[in-house]
């Protein structure tokens, strides 16, 4: 999965697209979630941002006074590890919702739920867990000194990994461990 200009984009309850791919508990197999040629798999939820596909990745294009906007994949995932790769145009905010949900009788609808953190400020908090239109930071990353001195490079593709499994949620940027809820 590969972002340029991003917002936030979502695993509705789940999971959302990977180049790379995901496994499940269970069996182990990795599934690829985007075919690289269109959104067969996905439906966008909330705002009205535009994503295409360039050169078989997913580009999101943020547009101004518009509530979030989110790709949503057409199925659910339970215990699952996420990978993918991205990058966020500089001076954006954005992530990747996991174990996410949007019910049209809760809150009209709005996605809520989990998300991995992308960003380009100096913070360097890509990575945290940030829980979406409900109790906010559940993991900063200024919580894990290391992870901070691996942030974030605008200048290369970087690489993201999400475990969820059971009550736990482990996340990794660039192959280095960044947050641990439970």
């Amino acid at each position: 999965m590969i972002f340029k200009n991003a917002t936030s984009i979502i695993l509705s309850t789940g999971l959302i697209l990977a180049s790379v791919g995901c496994a499940s508990k269970d069996d182990g197999e990795w599934v690829e979630l985007f075919n690289g040629k269109d959104f067969s798999n996905f439906t966008q939820l909330g705002g009205t941002a535009a994503y295409h596909i360039e050169d078989g990745a997913i580009v999101g294009t943020s547009k101004h006074d518009t509530p979030n906007s989110f790709l949503t994949t057409n199925q659910t995932y339970k215990d699952f590890i996420l990978e993918w790769e991205f990058q966020v145009d500089e001076g954006l905010n954005s992530g990747v919702q996991f174990r996410s949900l949007s019910n049209p009788e809760d809150r009209n609808g709005r996605v809520h739920g989990y998300q991995f953190e992308m960003e380009t400020s100096s913070r360097a908090w890509t990575g945290g867990v940030f829980d979406e239109a409900r109790r906010g930071w559940l993991y900063r990353v200024d919580q894990n000194p290391q992870a901070r001195a691996q942030p974030y490079d605008s200048e290369q593709w970087n690489k993201a990994r999400i475990e969820c499994y059971g009550n736990t949620i482990r996340t990794f940027l660039n192959g280095h461990p960044v947050s641990y809820v439970v």
